[in-house]
């Protein structure tokens, strides 16, 4: 083979693209109940609002981005999640001007340079949404509510809601220096990312994947213990109302997400039908990341959901429908060729899926090739049908047939549609 494709960057191909259109479609069907307006940002961005955002010493920036100097000497990189860019765009566009909330959702490739595995690429694809205004804990409990009816509406079962608070700028130092206390007793135990999170940011070793980390960390101070009164009643708040609406959900206390401009709310979504790497949504409050970029004090929260990952996942649980055409017009003689033609693009006019017949080949291979395609019905168009001006039909799905008139085609389909 002349060319392959790269490691980790994988081609999307039908059937499956119609997995990822069927789950982009009801995603849009639930941002749009509940007012969140797309937004495009780039693909290509500065580094540095990564580094602002993300925080420099997350594996993300350190390890995984792909980062090059442009022609103008300036470092950029392509996006390695989508809520850096989308507060890039709210400051700079001045999107806080609008009425509060504002709320956006946004798609589209994400890049990091990392071991491909069972769910996880190196060009993947994201679903996401951001609130900007609303520091209420109302806002919290409602994007978790939506993004559970936006995983129903896609079809996924059995899945775990994690939720825990990591606190704000008040609590937060405390509960780093109890870390701290804790993991420098046997720092020298733990491995080399953790050693070196122990002096970036320590609460990144409680989100450590390595085993012996994870027996390591086992009574480790957890940080609900030490939310100020403010956080506390927040997170209450938001439990609150998710239990009134029947959101089931788990207190993990260890959740702390991968990323440094998290306050308060974190949450996850996982499966155990995905092996390691079980994490199908996640998100929380972000409420310092608009001031850092620059913009005006704004609370914030948003999710992002793996495409990837869901895919596998109705992939496993089985019963995807794939598309498939209505009818298959298949054609006997040069005379029924040419009217069969005519036949399939008056069906498309009205809206339904034909296929035809390219070519001379028997009646025993077209039917063959409709059966193989999925189509509903078979019509089939001779000489006989030509000079009767009624054709053949048959359902490949139930057995059944007949005739139909030539005029009469299009309405007989629609009852099938």
């Amino acid at each position: 083979m002349k060319y392959s494709g790269l490691k980790g960057m994988e081609d999307i191909l039908p059937p499956d693209i119609a997995v990822w259109q069927g789950i982009e479609a009801a995603a849009r069907r639930v941002f749009d109940r509940y007012g969140y307006s797309e937004i495009r940002v780039p693909i290509l961005e500065s580094t540095d609002i990564f580094i602002r955002g993300i925080g420099e010493a997350t594996d993300i920036v350190e390890k995984e981005m792909y980062t090059f100097t442009d022609k103008g000497n300036r470092s950029v990189s392509m996006r390695p999640e989508g809520t850096a860019p989308v507060v890039r765009c709210y400051v700079e566009k001045n999107l806080h001007t609008m009425s509060s909330p504002q709320k956006f959702f946004y798609s589209g490739p994400m890049f990091r340079y990392e071991r491909p595995q069972k769910g996880r690429f190196r060009q993947f694809f994201q679903i996401g949404a951001e609130a900007f205004g609303v520091a209420a804990p109302a806002m919290d409990a409602e994007i978790i509510i939506m993004l559970q009816h936006l995983l129903e509406a896609i079809g996924l079962r059995d899945l775990n809601f994690e939720i825990n608070s990591i606190g704000c700028a008040e609590c937060r130092p405390s509960y780093r220096q109890a870390l701290l206390d804790f993991f420098g007793a046997k720092l020298d135990e733990y491995c080399p990312d953790c050693r070196r999170r122990y002096e970036t940011n320590p609460l990144r070793i409680l989100d450590c994947k390595v085993s012996r980390c994870s027996e390591l960390r086992q009574g480790a101070p957890v940080v609900i213990d030490f939310l100020c009164e403010d956080c506390k009643i927040h997170f209450g708040d938001v439990l609150s109302i998710l239990s009134a609406f029947h959101v089931s959900h788990t207190l993990n206390p260890n959740l702390v997400r991968g990323l440094d401009y998290y306050t308060k709310t974190t949450f996850e979504v996982t499966s155990e039908h995905l092996g390691a790497q079980k994490a199908v949504a996640a998100g929380g409050r972000y409420d310092r990341l608009v001031r850092e970029f620059g913009g005006p004090d704004t609370p914030a929260i948003g999710f992002a959901m793996g495409m990837e990952r869901i895919v596998a996942l109705l992939k496993e649980q089985g019963g995807i429908e794939q598309p498939a055409p209505l009818v298959y017009v298949a054609t006997l003689g040069k005379a029924a060729e040419t009217e069969g033609f005519k036949i399939v693009e008056q069906l498309r006019d009205h809206g339904l899926w034909a296929e035809q017949s390219y070519g001379s080949s028997s009646l025993k291979s077209q039917l063959r090739r409709a059966d193989r395609i999925g189509a509903r019905v078979a019509l089939i168009l001779g000489d006989n049908e030509l000079q009767s001006g009624c054709l053949q039909w048959k359902d490949l799905k139930q057995g059944r047939q007949g005739e139909v008139a030539l005029g009469n085609v299009v309405d007989f389909l629609k009852g099938h549609a």
